[in-house]
């Protein structure tokens, strides 16, 4: 969340922070938020550990679209979105996961990835749907595993590479420079005609 800050404060990502949105009533980036004067709010999700309940997921869309959110841009959610919130927000839910997809979805992916001995993974921006880290693929960056890495290193070299990733893929989503079309992903030379800017984010 803070990258994502700094760049829409440079420049670098045309678009505003409406709302920070937190399912942890301690998560730290509300914090960081705050310090930054971006609103906040922290909502209840429920009594399931892996999804928002039905009536924490009707006050999740209402909240965001409350703030006309335009795009919801998942940072550490680690919870599965249904299929009411993609109906919402059809194509405008984003999430980053620190693997290479379609390798290695799901949880402990850096782990998952020194168990099966790869020589490189790294991180991946993609579109939600309603597969686990399924959605189509936005923008990826590698990074090299080094001998005798740890789960908790390699996770924080990807870490590293995720602060520059997720801005530099959501620029090119909101300014139209990437046309996603089902699972196919192209890069056009203008933004696309019609294109909101400056978009509002989650």
């Amino acid at each position: 969340m803070a990258a994502i800050a700094e760049a829409v404060q440079s420049g670098r990502l045309p678009a505003e922070l409406v709302l920070v949105l937190s399912d942890r009533p301690d998560a730290p980036l509300l914090k960081e938020a705050e310090a930054r004067g971006i609103p906040t709010s922290y909502l209840e999700p429920g009594p399931f550990q892996s999804k928002l309940s039905d009536n924490a997921e009707h006050d999740y869309i209402e909240t965001l679209r409350t703030h006309r959110v335009d795009w919801v841009v998942l940072a550490g959610f680690m919870r599965i979105i249904k299929s009411a919130f993609l109906r919402a927000f059809p194509e405008r839910i984003v999430n980053i996961h620190p693997s290479l997809l379609p390798s290695f979805p799901g949880l402990n992916a850096p782990r998952q990835a020194l168990q099966y001995g790869v020589q490189v993974t790294g991180s991946t921006v993609h579109l939600v749907d309603q597969g686990i880290d399924t959605g189509a693929i936005v923008a990826q960056a590698p990074v090299a595993v080094k001998p005798n890495d740890t789960p908790e290193h390699l996770h924080q070299r990807i870490k590293a590479i995720e602060h520059e990733l997720y801005p530099q893929a959501l620029a090119d989503l909101v300014t139209g420079t990437l046309r996603i079309e089902g699972r196919q992903v192209t890069r056009t030379s203008t933004p696309t005609p019609g294109s909101p800017d400056p978009e509002h984010h989650e």
